[in-house]
Order: C-alpha cells, then structure tokens, then sequence
C-alpha cells in the first residue's frame, strides 16, 4: 500500500514539474522561433527547387544565410522533400533522439538501474538548460554533432576503439568546432581512430564537393574566412574569447591568438592526462570546453558542449558545485547586459557564460574511473532543488518567422512563434528591447 501511495507521489510530483517547466518555458525566456531551422529549409529548398546558390540565400527581411560547410547542406537535403510544419517536427524529433543517445551515454551501463522517476526529474531540469531549450527553439544541430562525438568518446571508453573515428568524422564536416576532438586523439595516441575520423571528414566533403563544385569552392577560400557572414563578434550571445575582447573594444587578432594558445595548451595538457587515464568522459568534457572558448563565435546554444562536463562534477561527487553552476546557465542571466556591457558588472556579467567554461577547463576533475559515473540521481536531485529557485533574466527574441517565398507547401503556415505560445521576457523590471539580431546560424 505504501509502493503504491509513493508511486502516485512520484507521478504527481513529476506532472507538477512538467508542467511548471512548460509554463516557465513557453512564457519566461523568448522562443527562437525556428530560426536557424528555417535558415537550413530555406537554403535547401532554394537550392534544390530554384537553382539557387547555397551561400547566396538570405531569410527574408535578414542578413542571415547559412554558414556550414557545403557537407551539412547535402546532409540536409531530405529538407527539400517537407513543408515546413513537418521540417520543425522532424527537428524536434532528430533533437530529441540526440539528447537520448547523449544522455545514454554519460550515464553508463547501469542507466536503468535509475527508473523512470529519475530520469523524468533529470529531463524536467534539462528542459532549463538554456543551451539545451535554445538549440531546440532555434531547430539547431548542436546536440546531434555532440551525440556523433560522444559516440566515440563510448567507444573509446568500452574498449571498442577500432571503430572509434567516424563520429568525430561526421561531426567535423558538418561545423569545423568538433574537428578539435581529432587533436585530442592524437595527444592520446589514438592515430587509427584519428586517421579514421580525418579519412570520414575528407570523404564527406570530397562528396559534398563533387555534388556542388562552385559552393565547396566558394566555402573554403572566401566563405570560411569572414566571420561578418555569422554575426557580430561582440553580440553579447558570444560566449567565446573573441566575444569577450570584442566586447572590451579589442578587435585586433594578436591577443586573440595568444588567448587561444594559452587554452589549447591547457587543454593539450589536462586533455592528455584525462585520456591516459582512461577517462574518456573528462577527455571529452575537456575538449568540449576548450572548443567553446577558441572558437571565434560561440553562440549560447553552442554550450550544450558542456552537458559532459556536468556529468564528470557529478560523477566526482561535486554536486553543489554542478548545481550552482547549471542554475547560472539556466537564467540567461548574460541578457542583461545585452544593451551595455561596459564597467566591471558589464565585463564581469556578460561573460558569465564563457568563466564558468574556463573555470571547467582548468578545474575539472579527470582521472575518475567509468563505473563511478551516477549521472541521472544526482543530476534530478541536485538540479532540481536548483531550478526552484531560477530567476529567469531576458533574452532577445529573433525576427518573427517569415515564410520561404515560392513554397506552396508552407502557404498559410501559422506562424512560429505564435503557436508555440513565444511571449516577451519579463523579469522584475528588466526588460529589454527585442533584438534584431538572432544568434546566427552556426
């Protein structure tokens, strides 16, 4: 009788927090309106059914085109065949799918041994995540290139390592970021999974190359080079180094570039370590750190690179620390400074993001062994107390959806942002005025 009366606890308790998460989402933080998504279905369909050039077309009333590799638009291309409504379900779904395969992995072999009411409590708190719900409001690709690349790091750790490569493979072709984890593999003296992930990543773009000569031609001497083509560097959404010295009113590339060798030889260092060990989740969690920091734009939604970085604090028994540093990430608190970043709150609030990186590439603990890795119980535990007390800070929203022009099958679509009940941030008082500038496409 008491199971029973503790089931129906679990069940009511767990409907409550879907519902207030639900609540909290679809009314605190904008929704992104399927930007970037629409940004893909747009250049597919003009390419495909126009003859349009793939880094020619812009969303309409935007300077936004798309900005990956020719690779991911040809991976893209099943794009061409849905109406717009089915491409943002099938994002949806491919995301969801993703996000399971991540979370598979980080929690271990035993992930069953934690039940369905952990695992509900965990998926409420990822549902704060803002990395997370941007990259699922957004319809962007983050979460699949970090299920492609924990796919490996799986491998690797299961003593399966001959097939280890390809993900990393794959993932680098779509976006140049994941081509990092094929150094971590060399400073690990993995060379064939290198040399397989290399081989996957030059096939592929051979291949998209042979489809669309003039687009690989155009990507890789002019289109790779100019970061204007992403967006502003010192958009406060860029939670890089280069966001960081932008917003300072440093442009030039010489501090920039010494920034970035000090990251990566942190990182070659405790990256090193973490794989000799054994310890391919800290090795991993570390080379998705380091990626965030030395790219040139790391968007918020981008950050969903530190999910393994989560589950190592975890796995190491650092729960407080893990649950205070997912609670800042869920608030987009960096929002308020979107309008003025100057002073000491400025340089130290809008990079908030970007510290609570570099502080996970130089203190995360490494050399912890596989089996110890608990990821659902603490993280529904620890994070769940933690989004209680969340105060949601603004975040801009992105130009309301527009149609794909000369797409009969999306005529009369709904719009976006409308039918998934996107509101204005409200918080205290501090509200900001909406962007006019999404996060880009990257």
């Amino acid at each position: 009788m008491t199971g029973r009366r503790t089931e129906r606890g679990r069940l009511l308790l767990v409907l409550a927090l879907a519902a207030a998460v639900t609540a909290f989402t679809a009314t605190v933080p904008l929704l992104r309106g399927f930007f970037d998504l629409r940004v893909y279905y747009g250049t597919v369909h003009s390419w495909v059914h126009h003859g349009g050039l793939i880094y020619d077309y812009r969303v309409p009333g935007t300077q936004y085109g798309f900005t990956y590799p020719p690779f991911a638009a040809v991976l893209m291309l099943p794009l061409a065949l849905l109406g717009r409504t089915t491409a943002i379900v099938a994002s949806l779904v491919v995301n969801a799918a993703a996000l399971g395969v991540v979370l598979r992995v980080l929690a271990g072999d035993d992930w069953r041994r934690h039940g369905w009411y952990r695992w509900s409590l965990a998926l409420c708190a990822l549902a704060l995540f803002e990395p997370l719900r941007d990259t699922f409001s957004f319809g962007q690709v983050n979460v699949v290139l970090l299920a492609l690349v924990l796919t490996d790091a799986r491998l690797l750790s299961s003593g399966r390592g001959r097939w280890a490569g390809a993900g990393i493979g794959l993932a680098a072709a779509v976006k140049l970021t994941p081509a990092l984890f094929i150094g971590l593999l060399l400073l690990a003296g993995r060379r064939r999974a290198a040399a397989q992930a290399t081989a996957v990543a030059v096939a592929v773009t051979g291949l998209a190359a042979l489809v669309d000569p003039a687009a690989s031609r155009f990507y890789w001497t002019r289109a790779l080079w100019d970061t204007s083509r992403v967006g502003r560097l010192d958009y406060v959404s860029n939670q890089s180094l280069q966001g960081v010295l932008a917003r300072l009113g440093e442009t030039g590339r010489p501090l920039w570039a010494l920034a970035v060798l000090g990251t990566l030889c942190v990182w070659a260092w405790r990256g090193r370590r973490a794989a000799l060990a054994g310890d391919w989740t800290a090795a991993f969690a570390l080379t998705g750190a380091a990626a965030c920091l030395v790219s040139p734009i790391t968007w918020v939604h981008h950050l969903v690179w530190l999910l393994p970085s989560f589950a190592v604090l975890l796995r190491a028994g650092h729960r407080r620390l893990a649950g205070a540093l997912y609670a800042v990430l869920c608030t987009s608190v960096v929002w308020l400074w979107f309008d003025d970043a100057s002073g000491l709150d400025g340089f130290l609030g809008s990079n908030l993001y970007t510290w609570i990186t570099l502080g996970l590439l130089l203190g995360l603990p490494i050399g912890q062994p596989r089996a110890a890795l608990p990821l659902p119980l603490p993280l529904a535990l620890t994070l769940a107390r933690s989004a209680s007390a969340i105060a949601a800070a603004p975040s801009p929203a992105s130009p309301a959806p527009t149609a794909v022009p000369d797409q009969s099958s999306s005529s009369g679509a709904p719009d976006v942002a409308a039918a998934t009940g996107a509101a204005e941030a409200v918080g205290r008082g501090l509200g900001r005025s909406p962007s006019s500038e999404p996060t880009g496409s990257t």
